[in-house]
């Protein structure tokens, strides 16, 4: 019966064990108890080693008075100090409380008992150190256990026969002492960690505050809300940048939203006319026409309104395949001079129309590897654009040849004197279905479709795009595209191509 209950409660444990904030408060006291032991360790092998230095040190003083209090005669060592001075006798009972004298072969000839505790050294070792330059230092302990610091080298008498001298202190008050700081120190870590726990938990829920913060604005945005932002901490850190991509995507969601809704206008508006049309023509026909050439002309004015719908159907599925990968170039080599004179021949009628000059003026030999299909819809879409833009009166021209500035690069340069684009249109100009609206452009159709052909055309073609504008000063757009080379002589895929209205 408390299945129900507990489910929920074991729900919430999963949430908080996976909890980014969970995680980091364990790698934060993780890292701290690594830390911590570190540093414990590190102190106790500090304090023993400081502690035992100062019994070295110790140890080097009585070694030099041994030697002003001992003396060899006879094989024999005697001990020669004031007996009315109880601090002499003190420091002469100290020396040999752990003291160990033999000769030159190992034969013990006096030593303390609690040396005896400690192993007299072999007759090797004693021939070792004997030999040695310098007396040793080491610790060796005990059979109850207490570590002692020795010090052991030669003793001569007064022929200058080596004796071997042994000299120890205890280290016992050295380990206690240790072995206190060790046990004080570890049984207080549990304390330390859980300060340590409860310390990270609150820094880690104020370092992911800024996330909450952007996890929150990203569950209320909606279609009405896309300009949500969120304040900057002023940090400059890695949770600033993160805010900072956050408020750069909800912008360019609100730009593209804002695109969509005036696609959708646009195409409804482009839709509603032809539509419209067709069916006023059909409606004419149906309920007016008498004879059967009234009945064609109704039909034929049809159809020219049901080919404006395919066409403008057709770039919008064109451009979505383009844009999705599924258009694959047909690169050949291109005669850039050649390519661009058809274009701008088909284009002189419709400019002798507007009222405007179309020239060109291109460089023999310009040959660049690419799709002649796309490159043809690239100058096709720029100069339909051009004319359309341009008052009677204007001109248009087009350049193409190598680029003197940069090796390797055919430019293609398309300018017109016509109406220009206000600076703050500019950045969006190749956005799909953006359109200028001002009081010159507003009656002129058009789906907002061509610039965005040519955007992605010129980087298919791996190329760059440029454009200069100033109102009522006309429009230059420059390209740049790879020039030809050997390897790229040759057919890659295929592709379908279609034309385009712009």
């Amino acid at each position: 019966m408390q299945l129900p209950k507990i489910r929920p409660a074991l729900g919430r444990a999963l949430r908080l064990v996976r909890g980014l904030r969970f995680r980091l408060t364990v790698s934060y006291v993780l890292f701290f108890t690594l830390l911590l032991i570190a540093i414990g360790f590190i102190f106790r092998q500090t304090l023993r080693s400081e502690m035992n230095g100062d019994v070295q040190a110790l140890l080097e003083e009585e070694w030099g008075a041994a030697k002003g209090y001992l003396s060899i005669e006879n094989q024999r060592p005697v001990w020669v100090w004031d007996s009315t001075d109880p601090e002499e006798a003190y420091i002469v009972e100290r020396l040999r409380h752990v003291y160990l004298l033999t000769d030159s072969k190992g034969y013990v000839l006096d030593h303390s008992g609690t040396y005896d505790t400690i192993g007299s050294d072999s007759p090797a070792e004693v021939v070792r150190i004997l030999r040695s330059p310098k007396p040793e230092i080491h610790i060796r302990t005990a059979k109850d256990g207490i570590p002692y610091l020795i010090k052991a080298g030669a003793l001569r008498d007064d022929r200058g026969q080596p004796y071997f001298l042994a000299l120890g202190r205890s280290l016992e008050d050295t380990e206690r002492t240790v072995n206190g700081f060790t046990r004080a120190y570890f049984l207080l870590l549990p304390a330390m960690i859980a300060l340590t726990s409860i310390a990270g938990w609150l820094l880690a829920g104020r370092a992911i505050r800024p996330l909450n913060s952007v996890a929150q604005a990203a569950q209320q945005l909606t279609g009405t809300n896309l300009s949500t932002q969120i304040p900057n901490r002023g940090a400059h850190d890695e949770l600033d940048h993160l805010i900072d991509s956050f408020n750069h995507m909800t912008r360019r969601l609100s730009q593209s939203f804002e695109q969509v809704r005036r696609f959708s206008t646009d195409v409804s508006h482009e839709l509603r006319t032809p539509l419209t049309a067709i069916r006023g023509q059909l409606e004419v026909a149906l309920f007016t026409a008498k004879t059967p050439d009234q009945y064609q002309e109704a039909m034929e004015n049809a159809l020219e309104d049901v080919e404006k719908l395919s066409s403008i159907v057709r770039a919008l599925l064109l451009l979505s395949q383009a844009e999705s990968g599924q258009v694959v170039l047909q690169r050949t080599a291109l005669n850039l001079e050649e390519v661009a004179a058809d274009v701008v021949d088909q284009f002189q009628i419709p400019a002798e129309e507007k009222g405007v000059t179309l020239t060109s003026l291109c460089e023999e030999g310009t040959t660049i590897s690419a799709d002649r299909t796309q490159i043809e819809r690239l100058l096709s879409n720029l100069l339909s654009n051009a004319i359309k833009y341009t008052p009677k009166g204007g001109s248009v021209n087009v350049r193409a040849g190598m680029d003197p500035e940069r090796s390797g690069w055919c430019r293609i340069v398309v300018e017109d004197t016509g109406v220009g684009i206000p600076p703050e249109n500019l950045p969006h100009i190749f956005d799909r279905f953006y359109r200028v609206r001002t009081a010159q452009t507003s009656k002129i159709e058009g789906l907002g479709l061509g610039l965005s052909f040519v955007s992605w055309i010129v980087s298919a073609h791996g190329g760059d795009i440029h454009v200069e504008s100033s109102p009522g000063q006309g429009t230059r757009f420059d390209i740049l595209l790879p020039a030809s080379t050997r390897d790229s002589l040759h057919p890659l895929d295929e592709a379908a191509s279609e034309s385009v209205p712009s």
